[in-house]
């Protein structure tokens, strides 16, 4: 059986998240205290007494999504499940390379905690907007897009290719309400403001960007022991300096998340499980490939259903 690993992105963190694993699972358990001796601050309270608010801070969010992320991958690891292939949606992308070796766990959450620090100040400095824009082809977003630039109205990119007609825009806030409008004009069923704390994946988050190519020259990067769907290109990585690249160049491309689901579908993948908070990724995968099968591991119960799957495909 060809399996997946996906890891979810920023947007996904809820308070409790993790919880029931580490108190059901010693491996999960091992993970988040890990990540509270990395950190060097108690990140499990966050993530299971919040404030909701604290938790959504970005610098807080993108390390409590990696550890609970990492945590579900080591309890199907140690019921021997591993992937033939990783890919994780912008943040999760950190999370795919912990799958894959590719990096240590210590150093993915102290990076993703700088990365997110280093986009909560470009947000402060730069102010910026993002919406989803539904319903909509990708290339047409992208024209509207193109045209508010074009006559003057500011920055304004496709920051998240995530399924057919499920775009999302990013850039200056006063271009990001003309893309909107321009997006409805072209027949978009909606457009909506996210709430963020900046304009991720354009631009703007160029000092960020800078911020973060440095700190990722700060850490070992192994080469993958298996693929890593790249956002920026939907194309696999092994090698560890493609592996630098790629990330340092995240920030400021686009996540090319349809192209990444179609490419794994392409390269025979039988099931796709994704790991941490929600199911943001199996509902963004129905839309690209209806027939594939997936599962999810963010809890004690969907455990059950992941080994399921697996054993079914296995046996088949």
């Amino acid at each position: 059986m060809t399996i997946a690993f996906l890891f979810p992105g920023q947007g996904s963190q809820v308070v409790g998240m993790g919880k029931a694993l580490a108190a059901a699972f010693p491996e999960a358990k091992a993970v988040f205290d890990e990540a509270d001796a990395a950190l060097g601050f108690a990140l499990t309270d966050v993530m299971w007494n919040g404030p909701e608010e604290s938790l959504k801070a970005t610098e807080n969010a993108q390390p409590a999504l990696l550890a609970h992320s990492v945590a579900a991958l080591r309890v199907v690891a140690a019921r021997g499940v591993t992937p033939a292939f990783a890919a994780g949606h912008s943040l999760g992308e950190y999370s795919a390379h912990v799958a894959a070796g590719s990096l240590a766990f210590a150093d993915a959450i102290r990076l993703v905690r700088r990365r997110g620090e280093l986009m909560a100040e470009a947000g402060r400095v730069r102010p910026g907007a993002m919406a989803a824009i539904l319903g909509l082809a990708g290339d047409r977003a992208e024209a509207a897009c193109a045209g508010v630039v074009a006559a003057g109205g500011g920055m304004v990119v496709p920051a998240n290719f995530n399924s057919p007609g499920q775009v999302v825009i990013s850039g200056e806030i006063d271009a990001v309400e003309a893309a909107m409008v321009a997006c409805k004009e072209a027949g978009a069923k909606r457009a909506i403001r996210l709430p963020v704390s900046g304009a991720f994946h354009s631009p703007l988050m160029g000092p960020a960007a800078e911020g973060l190519v440095a700190a990722l020259a700060a850490v070992n990067v192994n080469d993958a022991r298996c693929p890593v769907i790249a956002n920026v290109d939907a194309r696999p990585v092994t090698n560890a300096a493609d592996i630098r690249d790629r990330l340092g160049r995240q920030l400021l491309g686009a996540v090319r998340w349809e192209e990444s689901m179609r490419h794994l579908v392409a390269a025979g993948t039988s099931a796709f499980v994704e790991l941490g908070t929600g199911k943001v990724l199996r509902g963004l995968l129905r839309q690209v490939a209806p027939d594939a099968k997936s599962a999810n591991v963010d809890d004690p119960a969907s455990l059950d259903e992941t080994l399921a799957l697996v054993t079914a495909g296995a046996a088949s």
